[in-house]
C-alpha cells in the first residue's frame, strides 16, 4: 500500500542533530531511524523494503565527511547550495548512492544547504571514512555506484499554473536493473499515472511544487510517498495551481 506524508505533519518532528562534527537539523517523513526506532521495535532486516524520508538542514559552512550506509538512497537537494563530492549541487539535485558505497563529502554553502535523504531500506545510521574502511572492504556486495544529476531551479511561483499540458524529464534514464527518475510538471487539474514499479524495487515521489491528490489523499510541497513494487502504477492528480513532483526508482537486486 502506497504511503505518504505531508509536510505540515512531518513539521513537528523537526529537531537539532549532530553526527560526526557536522551539524543540522532534521525533519522525518517517513519510517523510523536509530533515534526514533522504538526500544522494543524489531529493527527492520537489510534485504526487508523499508522506506524512509527525512530532511536535512545541514548548517552554513559545515562538512559532513565521506561515509556510507547499508540502503540504496537517493537524495534530493532542495534549498541551499553545497559540494557533494566533486559536484555543486544547488536548485534541485538529485544524487543516488547504492548500498556500501562510500561517498561525499557534503560541504555545505555559506548559506547551508537542505536535502531530503530518501531510501528504500531501514539504515543504522552512516558509517565514517577512513575509520570504516575496512567494513567497506568487507561488507559490500555491489560495485560501488553513484550518479549525480545535473541541477535546475523549481517551477517559479505561478509557471505551473500557465502549463497547458504534462511534461516529463527523464532526469535519471532508466538502468536494466530499474534505477531510474522522472520529474514531471503538471499543469492544473491534470491526471498523471507513474512508471511501472514492477521494474524497480521501490518508488519514492517528491512533491517540489504545488499540490494535488492520490486517491482521497491530499499532498502539498515536500510530500514524500512510497510506492511498493507489486503495487500499480501511482496515479494522482495535480491541484488547482498545478504540480511539480519528482520520481525516483530503486534499482532491483
Amino acid at each position: 500500500m502506497t504511503v505518504m506524508a505531508t509536510a505540515d505533519v512531518a513539521r513537528a518532528t523537526r529537531r537539532r542533530g549532530e553526527s560526526n562534527g557536522s551539524t543540522y537539523w532534521i525533519t522525518s517523513f517517513l519510517g523510523a531511524n536509530r533515534h526514533t526506532l522504538a526500544a522494543d521495535a524489531p529493527v527492520p532486516g537489510e534485504d526487508e523494503i523499508y522506506p524512509m524520508a527525512f530532511l536535512v538542514e545541514q548548517d552554513a559552512s559545515t562538512v559532513v565527511q565521506p561515509h556510507f550506509h547499508q540502503a540504496d538512497q537517493f537524495q534530493v537537494v532542495v534549498d541551499g547550495a553545497a559540494r557533494l563530492g566533486t559536484h555543486d549541487v544547488e536548485g534541485v539535485a538529485v544524487h543516488f548512492t547504492n548500498r556500501f558505497s562510500a561517498y561525499g563529502p557534503i560541504a555545505a554553502s555559506k548559506k547551508g544547504v537542505h536535502y531530503f535523504t530518501l531510501r528504500n531500506g531501514f539504515d543504522p545510521g552512516a558509517k565514517y571514512m577512513p575509520g570504516a574502511r575496512m567494513e567497506l572492504r568487507t561488507r559490500r556486495v555491489e560495485p560501488h555506484r553513484e550518479a549525480v544529476v545535473e541541477p535546475s531551479p523549481r517551477a517559479a511561483p505561478g509557471e505551473l499554473a500557465l502549463a497547458v499540458a504534462v511534461v516529463c524529464t527523464e532526469v535519471m534514464p532508466m538502468a536494466a536493473d530499474g534505477l531510474g527518475a522522472w520529474r514531471y510538471c503538471l499543469p492544473p487539474g491534470a491526471a498523471l499515472t507513474g512508471p511501472d514499479p514492477t521494474r524497480g524495487r521501490g518508488q519514492i515521489w517528491l512533491v517540489l511544487s504545488g499540490e494535488g491528490t492520490q486517491g482521497a489523499a491530499k499532498f502539498g510541497t515536500f510530500s514524500c510517498l512510497f510506492v511498493y513494487p507489486d503495487e500499480a502504477a501511482l496515479a494522482l492528480t495535480a491541484g488547482a495551481d498545478g504540480t511539480e513532483i519528482l520520481c525516483m526508482q530503486y534499482p532491483r537486486r
